[in-house]
């Protein structure tokens, strides 16, 4: 019963502050080729804040895009959000519990998205775009304790629910 009731929270306290407009826009994008030989899209930020700020607190500090987008990844991601998100996200701009997902990919940067979800409380704690969205959105997000691949998942759900190709 805890664990029905734990999930939903921390879903909606994570993309609570995933899903607010943080002001940061995405300037300059370059185009890669992986060892593999698949085109990548890496995605960087110019903008007036640091780097350090526009990409969060954590471990990742450049994210590969894929391009186009990788269709399992995007189920995986799919998959996780009908389990953990779905309950107070809407994939579009209404709030539900917390704020909807639409336009959030071009909101937030990859690397403070997957930082956000995989590292919530330290976000919480010490990210000004973080505390920021708490004030506004007034739900704090729980710590959902998902792996680095599941975050990378739901990233590539949310690019797909933004109409990335």
């Amino acid at each position: 019963m805890r664990v029905t009731y734990f999930l939903p929270v921390l879903a909606i306290t994570i993309f609570s502050v995933v899903s607010c407009n943080s002001g940061s826009d995405k300037k300059e994008t370059t185009r890669e080729i992986a060892p593999d030989g698949d085109k990548t899209t890496q995605t960087t930020t110019t903008d007036n804040k640091t780097d350090d700020e526009s990409k969060g607190i954590g471990k990742f500090k450049n994210v590969t895009l894929t391009h186009p987008l990788d269709e399992k990844m995007v189920a995986s991601g799919k998959a996780i959000y009908d389990m953990k998100c779905g309950s107070c996200h809407k994939l579009s701009e209404e709030k539900l519990v917390g704020p909807g997902w639409k336009a959030v990919t071009d909101r937030r940067t990859p690397e403070w998205i997957m930082n956000f979800v995989t590292n919530t409380d330290e976000m919480l704690a010490k990210n000004k775009d973080a505390k920021d969205l708490y004030e506004v959105c007034l739900v704090k997000m729980p710590n959902q304790n998902l792996k680095d691949e599941d975050a990378r998942n739901i990233l590539e759900f949310m690019r797909n629910n933004d109409g990335a190709k």
